[in-house]
């Protein structure tokens, strides 16, 4: 089942799968679109380079750029909606999830639920599934209350897996946030750790301190594996030159981009496009 409605400029379409993933997105062709995936506890999938084996139904929040693979014992549900619809970085007052479950630089955002919160969420989109068939005027609204709930509600789950609730841990998450939300922003041209404690009006010091307290990796370390996974992107889904990539993000000098990349990740950047394409 596939519903696509359009009002306007703004897009939005819901589509269930079932053990068919690839081929029914290759047919929808949503590269271009902001994704919600609800998946099925039961399959694999592969986000950006990370792989899961899902032992609980999950959400994945991917945006733009993203890469996403399920394999075929995967089943659930895709909504997928443009910028013009829903803007997360516009709405983020009402939502609070950028920097969370998009735009987050440090980790890949999945949402695992227990039956309880599933059980909550698939009624959720369910009821999409309904409203997106209906003919009256109000529909592009009720859609998009519907999504901010599912929205709302993973970031609150989100929240509480990583012990980031309550008025005592509201500041530092805020700070979280906000660094991550800078390092999306701004990786292909902020390579230091003093670019962005001087976009946050403090030192470089106490940047390190604030973050490393929270996250296990340095501000230092978040920054360069940003560049990284971007590198990654463009190696595998892309044919720019290492040259072209070097550019894009920052390096004017493409010899000394090269050893960033290997020494970060252990091969060269045309090794690692070589043996990820072969794979």
């Amino acid at each position: 089942m596939n519903h696509f409605r359009q009002f306007t400029f703004k897009k939005f379409g819901c589509v269930d799968f079932y053990y068919d993933f690839l081929n029914q997105m290759e047919e929808l062709d949503v590269q271009n679109f902001i994704k919600i995936v609800f998946v099925k506890a039961g399959g694999h999938a592969i986000i950006d380079f990370q792989a899961y084996h899902l032992q609980q139904d999950a959400f994945f929040f991917i945006n733009v750029g993203q890469y996403y693979w399920l394999d075929n014992d995967c089943s659930g549900s895709l909504l997928y909606y443009n910028r013009d619809f829903y803007c997360v970085e516009i709405h983020d007052k009402e939502v609070a999830c950028d920097g969370i479950l998009f735009h987050n630089v440090y980790e890949v955002p999945v949402v695992l639920m227990t039956v309880k919160d599933s059980h909550a969420l698939q009624h959720i989109l369910q009821e999409i599934k309904i409203e997106v068939t209906l003919g009256d005027t109000a529909i592009e609204e009720m859609l998009r209350i519907l999504l901010k709930q599912i929205i709302i509600k993973c970031t609150r789950i989100w929240k509480q897996e990583h012990q980031m609730v309550g008025e005592e841990a509201k500041p530092e998450m805020e700070f979280s946030r906000t660094f991550s939300q800078l390092v999306e922003r701004h990786y292909a041209h902020h390579h230091t750790v003093a670019e962005y404690a001087e976009l946050l009006h403090i030192t470089p010091k106490a940047l390190n301190r604030r973050i490393t307290r929270d996250h296990n990796l340095t501000p230092n370390d978040i920054i360069k594996n940003r560049i990284v996974l971007e590198v990654k992107r463009l190696l595998v889904h892309t044919t720019m030159s290492i040259k072209e990539i070097s550019h894009k993000l920052g390096y004017e000098d493409t010899s000394y981009f090269t050893r960033f990349f290997t020494k970060q990740v252990t091969i060269s950047p045309q090794n690692f496009r070589i043996q990820y394409l072969k794979a």
